[in-house]
């Protein structure tokens, strides 16, 4: 005889809208997550399956609702999110005893591969942070040789950085809401808290941006407005020209700001980063995935930066160049600052 679990009929009646925003916000995530599961729920997953009670959710009936999406013109990408939380939520409805089984079911639903993005060569970092207004030429390229997230680079203090150690401390990011609202918190992930070592061109760089362009010891921004305010990505973009600026240092166009990450992952990897070590630099992984990861050894992190180094020098003196100096005189600049808060 086959053993069932008894539910409480009472429990499944609860409309999937009501149990899912509760689900939503009660859930511990980030606000700029919680608000972007809000606008997928929003617009993707309520009207369609709001109206139904929990127990009456099927994988037939989940099937529909994914048909219905994709026939309807949802990208594949935002389709998967979707489903994704929507497994999410089911999952929680299993725990909680509402449902027997998770009624989400389609092998790869969740999964989406998105292309692969473009990554800069060594020179091309250089050009692009030599084309940029004096104030952020120091964050191009602490975004490619450190591979820092725009919002942890947005978040640093002077407190996070290091000078004599070479070293930078992630302990923070600044996310921005989609209604234009700026919120201090902590990374991503545990993955995300991490120190890393910086190659050594690149200390120098930061102690001359730093003397020039940050705010006040401690806790003032790196990397800020004229007057100490915080960086946004819309501003940043209209300050610096970014569409007409990476087509004019020989870049792609639709190259984005993350790409510079994804160009210091492939820097890292090919100056002999296991993927243990690449993780750590990167900060990379969910909870479980950070234990495995945020052990890389300071000294092979240090190693890692000399390569680095090493990689660039050799490019930049093939080139005929030098290396990075943070020399102009931003007051004969003439750039107007947009990026004050």
């Amino acid at each position: 005889m086959l053993r069932r679990e008894w539910l409480d009929p009472a429990l499944g009646k609860a409309l999937f809208s009501d149990y899912g925003d509760q689900w939503i916000t009660e859930h511990k995530i980030s606000a700029r997550t919680r608000e972007e599961y809000r606008s997928i729920w929003r617009h993707h997953i309520d009207p369609f399956l709001g109206p139904i009670n929990l127990a009456e959710l099927s994988p037939a009936v989940i099937r529909t609702w994914r048909t219905t999406l994709l026939s309807a013109g949802r990208s594949e990408d935002r389709t998967a999110k979707a489903y994704r939380l929507v497994r999410a939520i089911c999952t929680t409805a299993v725990d909680d005893g509402r449902i027997t089984r998770n009624p989400c079911r389609i092998k790869g639903a969740g999964e989406h591969r998105t292309p692969e993005r473009p990554t800069a060569t060594i020179t091309q970092v250089f050009d692009l942070a030599d084309a940029m207004p004096p104030r952020f030429h120091a964050l191009i390229l602490s975004a490619a040789f450190t591979g820092l997230r725009w919002g942890e680079l947005a978040g640093l203090r002077r407190c996070d950085l290091d000078l004599d150690t070479a070293t930078l401390h992630v302990r923070r990011r600044l996310a921005q809401l989609s209604r234009g609202g700026l919120r201090p918190g902590p990374p991503k992930s545990t993955a995300g808290i991490r120190t890393i070592a910086l190659p050594s061109f690149l200390v120098a760089t930061l102690d001359n941006h730093i003397a020039a362009y940050s705010g006040p010891p401690p806790d003032g921004l790196i990397f800020c407005g004229q007057r100490g305010g915080m960086l946004r990505r819309g501003n940043f973009g209209r300050a610096t020209n970014w569409p007409t600026t990476i087509i004019k240092t020989g870049l792609p166009a639709g190259f984005h700001f993350h790409d510079l990450r994804h160009t210091g992952n492939h820097l890292a990897a090919t100056a002999g980063a296991s993927t243990r070590e690449l993780m750590h630099r990167m900060g990379h992984g969910t909870m479980r995935a950070a234990l495995i990861y945020q052990h890389a050894t300071t000294e092979r992190d240090r190693r890692i930066a000399t390569q680095i180094a090493t990689l660039v020098d050799r490019e930049r003196h093939h080139h005929g160049r030098q290396g990075p100096i943070i020399g102009r005189d931003e007051q004969n600049a003439g750039v107007h600052d947009a990026l004050d808060t």
